[in-house]
């Protein structure tokens, strides 16, 4: 009789707490989505292998409660990437990793053209409200130094503009290693995907903590 006492008290207070502080916080599951072009979409590979599956599983070993949603799409620039940018990015998102400017470069686009593009583009997902992380690129150096001094400098400037965390170079461990890329010498292989997520995965998880809970 006294524990079944004990238990009616209990749940009295335990009720009474809920009723004071309201229901335990439910933790949600963050919503990102990567916005790219092949590097993000995963060329040639299997939709398992590409860049945002592999860090998706790598952040929740981390203990991070993500789903990261794939918007890259092959052959994008930053002018398409901006052409599709509402309807590709679903209302409820959290954050935004943003990769684009490889084929701009690759087609020789003027570097303020691809400046103006990415501006505009982060500029929006702001104004919905969506965090950004930005992914840099560099200019390939058959383009030249002029075209890599205008082209290179584009990602620190916007990130410093608009308060962005930045990951500098996102083929960064695999573009000078012809074992972690495919045939075409331009985009990574499985192999090179998982050393893209491994050196990228602690800007990830800085700016995944520092999106706010709504």
């Amino acid at each position: 009789m006294r524990l079944k006492a004990l238990a009616i008290q209990f749940g009295v207070i335990l009720a009474s707490m809920i009723f004071a502080f309201g229901e335990p916080a439910v933790a949600r599951t963050l919503q990102i989505v990567g916005f790219g072009d092949s590097l993000m979409a995963g060329y040639e590979l299997p939709e398992g292998d590409a860049y945002p599956m592999r860090l998706q599983a790598a952040l929740k070993v981390a203990g991070l409660d993500v789903a990261i949603a794939n918007a890259g799409v092959s052959g994008d620039t930053t002018e398409s990437g901006l052409a599709r940018l509402d309807w590709s990015i679903p209302d409820g998102t959290d954050g935004v990793i943003l990769e684009l400017g490889a084929n701009d470069a690759l087609r020789g686009i003027a570097p303020a053209s691809t400046e103006r593009n990415l501006d505009a583009i982060i500029a929006r997902l702001k104004e919905r409200g969506i965090a950004v992380m930005l992914a840099g690129m560099l200019a390939p150096p058959n383009m030249g130094d002029a075209y890599a001094a205008g082209f290179n400098p584009i990602y620190q400037r916007l990130a410093d503009k608009h308060g962005l965390k930045l990951y500098p170079f996102f083929l960064d461990g695999v573009v000078t290693q012809p074992s972690l890329q495919l045939e075409d010498g331009m985009h990574p292989n499985a192999a090179g995907v998982a050393v893209m997520v491994e050196r990228s995965l602690p800007a990830v998880e800085s700016f995944l903590r520092s999106i706010p809970e709504n």
